[in-house]
């Protein structure tokens, strides 16, 4: 009798990361510090999360702050407006049960730009 694989219950959520400096981080010089949006999965958005965290913490960041946007489903539910390429990225993480770097954009404090 063969064993008929149970659904994953794995979902893939959007996370907005706020990371600060450490050494060897690979920020740009100057940097105070980046926001990462981030397609994680899990089976929920608390290991998405934690699984998050942990990897960035081995890739040498200092995670400050996550904030969660939810899975595709409920994006598409609040109106947001998902291109083919995020989707193609939200699919690849729930495939990989990956973490996902998206996007990054550097935070670089309140000096004027030339001070």
């Amino acid at each position: 009798m063969e064993k008929q694989k149970k659904p994953s219950r794995q979902q893939v959520y959007t996370l907005l990361v706020q990371i600060g400096r450490k050494d060897g981080d690979g920020l740009p010089e100057g940097a105070t510090g980046a926001a990462l949006i981030c397609y994680a999965s899990g089976v929920d958005e608390a290991e998405a999360v934690r699984e998050t965290v942990a990897i960035l913490k081995q890739a040498d960041t200092a995670p400050l702050d996550v904030t969660g946007y939810g899975t595709l489903a409920e994006r598409e539910a609040q109106g947001h407006e998902i291109d083919p390429d995020e989707r193609a990225l939200m699919q690849r993480a729930l495939e990989e049960n990956a973490v996902i770097v998206a996007q990054m954009t550097p935070f670089f404090g309140d000096k004027p730009e030339g001070a």
